[in-house]
């Protein structure tokens, strides 16, 4: 069994997220307030670290690749995007709409140990793939133990 590291300030996050979550339920947005759905949203995004590096998913179903922009400036990894309304049914004949749509940014600061000049990012099945290479200096160097 693996022993893991108390981080308090993670579970406050935790807390908060699921706050504002119970009052985005609890207090629904009319159709006006939203622009028919029409708002600031921002998709959910799993980040997590392997030996080699830092891998954020975002969930961005329903976009198309070209309207995703993924950028890294001043140690900020920025992602960006739109979520087009479908205008294929008019407002009047929707009974309910729950789906959030129009531009969204997300931005994330990264560590000094992220080598930016190899960033890649890949798109599929609506869920975008940012995968943030360690830089050299930054991996774990295993040292063999030697016995006498």
């Amino acid at each position: 069994m693996a022993i893991v590291r108390w981080d308090p300030f993670k579970e406050l996050l935790t807390l908060q997220e699921r706050m504002n979550r119970l009052f985005d339920e609890v207090l629904p947005r009319t159709r006006e307030e939203e622009g028919l759905g029409k708002g600031v949203w921002s998709p959910a995004v799993d980040i997590y670290e392997t030996e080699d590096s830092i891998v954020l998913k975002a969930e961005l179903p329903g976009i198309k690749r070209e309207d995703i922009s993924v950028e890294i400036k001043d140690n900020v990894l920025v992602l960006k995007g739109e979520k087009k309304f479908e205008r294929d049914v008019k407002e009047e004949n929707y009974h309910r709409m729950e789906r959030s749509y129009g531009a969204f940014q997300r931005s994330f600061t990264l560590p000094n140990i992220v080598d930016k000049d190899k960033v890649k990012a890949r798109y599929k099945d609506g869920v975008l793939e940012v995968i943030l290479p360690k830089a050299e200096e930054a991996k774990p160097k295993h040292i063999k133990v030697e016995v006498q």
